[in-house]
């Protein structure tokens, strides 16, 4: 009866100590997310709205407030008094809305699902989600169970008999790792969070990409162009040449209109192999880009056909700790090193641990299972830390330290944050002013070749003006290539900065 009683005193005190395990305290500090200092609006999208609308009055950048953002504060949130269009922005929209370039868009399809970096980030959150199951598993009871038999037989030995001796026995084990003070709770949630840590990674990956392969499409369509243009002009000019030779033959113009003749076809031939170059590295970086090995790459509308908007809206600057997936995963690791300090701290406090055996021995096995076969034990152990030479102190000194690293690496990333979308902006508004001007550049350059030649033609003027205005005509046409790339490159920009393209 006694025993049946300690028995029961046991089993209570063990359901005891486990409903304390999970319900008791987890030591270190609950994350808090830190305030952090929001512009009211973006650096440099004043300017655009005073261009858009250019009796509107809108204050200095300097003199715009700046908002603090607590942590239950929500980041989409915006004043009573903001209207729904300062709401909106370019990175609410996806990839394929702002890149409507058909070719384009396969192209970005293909890479999103064969790059091998966006296929590696994958393979790195399957790992955490891995290592999640295994430090949670860390919470619960192992249990196993085993058995064995064992036969001997020994001949007579002088005075002691022969014998013949076998013995089974079954038994299962448990052990349980009591977490009373939420040591693996808390690498539970550091776990988790480095999960969602590496899954933003992913999307920022995905992000990266699609700016990359849009970059450097327009970078192909740009050389593209300018192949053309070069092309275009070495065949205009060849002819020119054949006519200047000609006059030359008859008298009419001298040798040296014909060698300043030939420095005009030869200027535009040197550009061509030169293209073809760049054409030939950037399919291949491309091809990369889509995991393949390198090759031809398809093309769609050109350069001067690709539709985009001339005004963007940037959204209010909150939003982008909810669209960018590098803000996200900073965070991320900023909670994980937080619940690392609790892992530290939970070092101070007992460590409980509760074994078991129970089973059935017998030295008949016929009788395993019958009988008095029966066996067990049940054990509790606490072990305290007492002298560590300073090691619990300085591993939490340690994980302190770490955390407060990855908040200054937080605010940091929103800060960069802030600096990408102010600098792609004024980037793709002054990409439009260069491309404008260029435009009209290019047209005077063009009418002043056509009067020089007219006034060669007539013999009011040498060919040195001629083959002058030419060379500024060609360099002007290739300047406006470049331009309009430099403009649909800055989109592309402020597109990732706005934090899109991960969908």
């Amino acid at each position: 009866m006694n025993g049946v009683v300690s028995r029961l005193h046991l089993t209570l005190a063990v359901v005891t100590l486990a409903i304390a395990s999970t319900i008791g305290c987890a030591v270190g500090p609950n994350y808090k997310r830190p305030t952090v200092d929001v512009p009211g609006t973006y650096r440099g999208a004043q300017s655009e709205q005073q261009a858009a609308s250019s009796d509107a009055q809108q204050p200095a950048e300097s003199d715009a407030p700046v908002a603090q953002l607590s942590p239950q504060s929500s980041a989409r949130s915006s004043s009573p008094s903001s209207s729904r269009s300062s709401s909106q922005s370019l990175g609410d929209e996806k990839w394929w809305e702002v890149f409507q370039d058909p070719e384009l868009q396969s192209l970005i399809r293909t890479a999103l699902k064969n790059n091998y970096d966006v296929r590696i980030a994958a393979t790195r959150v399957l790992q955490a989600q891995a290592q999640v199951g295994i430090t949670r598993a860390n919470q619960l009871p192992t249990l196993s169970a085993g058995g064995n038999v064992t036969s001997q037989q020994s001949p007579q030995l002088g005075p002691i008999p022969a014998y013949e001796l076998t013995q089974g026995q079954v038994a299962a084990s448990a052990a349980w790792d009591l977490d009373f003070w939420g040591k693996y709770r808390r690498a539970t949630e550091a776990a988790r969070a480095n999960l969602l840590a590496n899954q933003w990674a992913q999307k920022e990956v995905m992000s990266t990409l699609v700016a990359n392969l849009a970059t450097a499409y327009f970078q192909l369509r740009q050389y593209d162009l300018e192949l053309e243009i070069s092309q275009n002009t070495l065949s205009s000019r060849r002819d020119s040449l054949k006519l200047t030779q000609t006059l030359e033959q008859h008298g009419i113009n001298s040798l040296l209109d014909v060698r300043q003749s030939e420095q005009l076809v030869y200027t535009a031939a040197t550009e061509v192999p030169d293209l073809e170059r760049q054409i030939a590295q950037e399919e291949n970086a491309i091809s990369i880009l889509l995991g393949k090995n390198p090759g031809d790459v398809p093309r769609g509308l050109k350069l001067t056909q690709q539709p985009h908007s001339p005004e963007v809206p940037a959204g209010i600057p909150s939003a982008l700790l909810e669209r960018r997936p590098d803000i996200h995963q900073a965070e991320a690791n900023l909670i994980a090193a937080n619940a690392q300090i609790g892992v530290a701290r939970a070092a101070y406090f007992p460590d409980i641990a509760l074994t078991a055996t129970a089973g059935y021995q017998s030295p008949a096995l016929t009788n395993l299972f019958t009988g008095p076969a029966g066996i067990w034990n049940m054990a509790a152990s606490l072990t305290q830390p007492i002298f560590q030479g300073g090691r619990l102190k300085n591993n939490v000194r340690l994980a302190q330290a770490e955390r407060d690293q990855m908040v200054l690496t937080y605010q940091q990333t929103i800060q960069g944050a802030f600096r990408d979308v102010s600098n792609a902006l004024v980037a793709y508004r002054k990409d439009q002013e260069t491309r404008a001007q260029q435009e009209h550049l290019l047209e005077s350059a063009r009418d002043a070749a056509r009067l020089s030649q007219v006034r060669f033609n007539a013999g009011t003027t040498d060919y040195l003006e001629v083959l002058t205005n030419e060379t500024n005509s060609f360099s002007a046409e290739l300047a406006l290539a470049q331009a309009q790339s430099n403009e649909l490159i800055a989109l592309v920009q402020l597109y990732q900065a706005l934090g899109g393209g991960w969908e």
